[in-house]
């Protein structure tokens, strides 16, 4: 299973990494696939539970954070975002109203709660690599944050775990994968940070001050997406959302923590990083 998990990373993190370095269409389209297919999982999930979200709706929610987001980094706003908002909410409302299963409501608030979940963080990852002048740096800081994080807590909780973080929802995880997690996720990021100033110039905001910070806060709270989606699984009895991802099951799987990385990291840039 590791040595599966390792083959498809090598496989795939250049192809990600190439595409954020690229940005504009490359880098929306990369996300863009990602979370169309997080979003028809999610969907399939629910289905296993008994309820039947408009995969359609939810899909058009995510295309149009993605695409407003996209159009906001590189052309002056358009003004897509209420009137689309408008459209598939009431869309979707009144597709229910003439479909109805058994849970008509909850299937309406499923198809609108999935579709605002994952386009406004992927907008938030969007919006975090075209900020100028060096929205590549803190994009390249913010998302291998998580993964350097997951990566620690991973190993120090596989060797000295003893006290479970979250046993209901993923029993593999303890408090002092967590706690080495944080450690190890500030510090390494404070020093790609470090690294990337030097390559990216004076015109900078980022700095490994920030980077520390941004490290810890990621650490800190983006493991949260990881167990909103366990969360998800263990209400309907499912142990990974997909099989799409040799050895990592589903791109929901995947993108959990990193929507919540991209976030924190867009955000962070914003009020505390920003020119």
């Amino acid at each position: 299973m590791l040595r599966t998990r390792f083959l498809t990373a090598i496989v795939l993190l250049p192809i990600v990494f190439w595409c954020i370095h690229l940005g504009a269409l490359p880098f929306l389209l990369l996300i863009a696939l990602l979370l169309t297919l997080a979003e028809i999982e999610f969907c399939q999930l629910m289905t296993r539970g008994g309820f039947r979200p408009a995969t359609v709706f939810g899909l058009g929610l995510v295309w149009l954070f993605l695409i407003d987001a996209h159009l906001s980094t590189q052309f002056a706003a358009l003004e897509l975002l209420r009137p689309g908002l408008t459209l598939l909410t009431l869309g979707s409302l009144g597709w229910q109203l003439f479909h109805r299963q058994s849970f008509p409501v909850a299937d309406w608030a499923l198809t609108v709660t999935g579709g605002l979940y994952l386009g406004l963080c992927g907008a938030c990852l969007i919006e975090l690599r075209g900020l100028q002048p060096d929205g590549l740096w803190w994009t390249v800081t913010a998302v291998p944050a998580i993964m350097l994080a997951d990566t620690g807590a991973f190993f120090f909780g596989r060797a000295w775990g003893r006290h479970k973080l979250a046993p209901t929802l993923s029993p593999g995880k303890t408090w002092e994968g967590y706690v080495a997690g944080v450690i190890i996720g500030g510090l390494s990021t404070g020093l790609l940070a470090s690294l990337w100033r030097a390559k990216a110039g004076a015109a900078t905001t980022l700095t490994g001050a920030h980077g520390l910070i941004l490290g810890i806060l990621i650490a800190i709270l983006a493991p949260l997406g990881d167990l909103a989606v366990s969360m998800i699984k263990r209400q309907v009895g499912a142990k990974d959302s997909g099989v799409i991802i040799p050895g990592h099951g589903g791109a929901l799987d995947r993108v959990d923590s990193i929507l919540w990385a991209a976030a924190i990291g867009y955000y962070y840039v914003q009020m505390f990083a920003s020119q």
